[in-house]
């Protein structure tokens, strides 16, 4: 049963300009609503608009469907409205029928009043001429994946606030538990606001949860641990416990889960292999320190290649890079695409031959660009060739420029792996500098020849 049409402009469909050639006749334009989709079909013969209503229950999505199929319709161009589009893109997906997801800036510029009726002519009109281009939405597993992975990252951002939480209380008391440890969430850490929540108020006491690897001796510990123990305080601190402990449960709930969907995403002949060992011990040391290495497994026999193989790229990162794109990249036919979709790339605009006022680029990054700025910003201590050119282009350009040009090099890295499977050698910091040193002097003796000049060393003084 569809909606009925109303009276008023809002609901009335007029016809829309149709001089551009159409190059897909059979093909359909959908408004997502929350409460109602418009959608218009090819045109009629006597050339009206083809434009119907349906609600966005169930049933009417089935009803939509049917509709499509007695139309002829073999792809449909919908706009990303929140996640209202998903149902339905997901039951045109099983149908056979082609969905193209729109982002809906590109219909922001198209004449006349905006309603409902017309977005929907107009995604018609504009599909059928070739002039929309769809979203990047992957496989039907990996957007399963995606959905645990998203999920997973919510709760994890849910356990960060409550850690923000406890440490306000503890400081409304003048507990300085984050001056007696590195991490409050670390076995000192959380040792110790056990105990307090637990009842007990001795600060020497508090100390003798120290860890042994903790640097700060029992006595140092103490000093910090004194405080007002206020009963609202007191009432935050253990609310603010409860749903960190809650919240670490269901973290290593989805964890397993996520986990076990891989697991049945592997190919059968790399089911029983072993991962090979990372290039550099330190990492291994760290990944097993991390409690990464079953994850590291499962990802690497997932994928095929190993991502934590390239310097700052932790399990976790590679979880996040797998479940988000999969490990096919055939939809990025060239590393710059894939760049440029993560939108880690420079925005240079030009119009009239001349460059437009540059605006940051990767305010709207995805989540795996995100991903990569945090392991580009560990790599600035980092003894590696990716830690050296860091370095260097934070010497001449910044800190920020230099952790945006790390993550571009950082997926240019991933991209390779997975689409070509090239594997990354590190080189080093010292045969990165010396490289670059013979790059630099090879552009100083081009520089000096092109104004007639020839570089000649100077002799070595004792």
């Amino acid at each position: 049963m569809t909606v009925p049409k109303t009276k008023g402009s809002r609901t009335k469909a007029t016809p829309l300009p149709t001089s551009l050639p159409a190059i897909r006749p059979l093909v359909a334009g959908l408004d997502v609503g929350s409460s109602e989709h418009w959608i218009c079909g090819p045109a009629r013969a006597d050339g009206q608009p083809n434009v119907r209503g349906f609600g966005t229950t169930t049933d009417q999505l089935q009803a939509l469907a049917d509709w499509l199929a007695e139309q002829g319709v073999e792809s449909v161009a919908m706009e990303s409205t929140s996640v209202y589009w998903i149902p339905i893109y997901e039951l045109l997906e099983s149908r056979g029928i082609e969905a193209l997801l729109v982002n809906a800036r590109q219909l922001h510029n198209v004449p006349g009043r905006k309603t409902d009726v017309t977005d929907c002519q107009w995604l018609q009109l504009l599909h059928s001429c070739g002039l929309l281009r769809g979203s990047f939405r992957p496989s039907e597993a990996i957007t399963r994946l995606r959905a645990l992975q998203r999920q997973l990252a919510n709760l994890v951002a849910e356990r960060t606030r409550c850690v923000q939480w406890m440490q306000k209380a503890l400081d409304q008391m003048n507990v300085q538990v984050h001056r007696a440890v590195t991490d409050l969430t670390g076995t000192t850490g959380l040792a110790i606001v056990r105990a307090i929540v637990g009842g007990e108020r001795d600060p020497a006491r508090l100390a003798l949860h120290r860890d042994y690897r903790c640097r700060k001796s029992a006595a140092e510990i103490a000093r910090y641990l004194t405080g007002t123990w206020r009963d609202e305080h007191l009432f935050n601190l253990t609310s603010a416990l409860r749903l960190f402990d809650a919240l670490e449960a269901e973290i290593a709930a989805y964890d397993a889960q996520l986990l076990t969907a891989v697991e049945s995403l592997q190919p059968p002949d790399r089911q029983a292999d072993p991962v090979p060992p990372p290039p550099h011990p330190a990492k291994e040391k760290a990944i097993k320190a991390r409690g990464e290495q079953q994850a590291r497994t499962t990802l690497w026999r997932f994928a095929g290649v190993d991502l934590t193989r390239i310097d700052g790229i932790s399990a976790g990162a590679a979880q996040v890079v797998l479940t988000e794109v999969g490990p096919d990249l055939a939809a990025f036919p060239s590393e710059d695409q894939f760049v440029s979709w993560l939108r880690l790339c420079p925005r240079t605009p030009i119009s009239g031959g001349k460059p437009l006022k540059k605006r940051r680029n990767g305010l709207g990054a995805n989540r795996i660009a995100g991903v990569l700025r945090m392991a580009a910003t560990s790599l600035q201590r980092s003894k590696t060739a990716l830690g050296a050119a860091f370095r260097r282009i934070a010497r001449h350009k910044g800190g920020a420029v230099a952790v945006f040009a790390t993550a571009r090099q950082l997926a240019q890295l991933i991209y390779r792996m997975l689409r070509y499977g090239h594997d990354y050698v590190d080189i080093g910091e010292q045969a990165y500098d010396q490289r670059f040193l013979v790059r630099r002097f090879a552009a100083l003796t081009e520089s000096a020849r092109s104004l007639g000049y020839t570089l000649v060393p100077t002799a070595a003084t004792e």
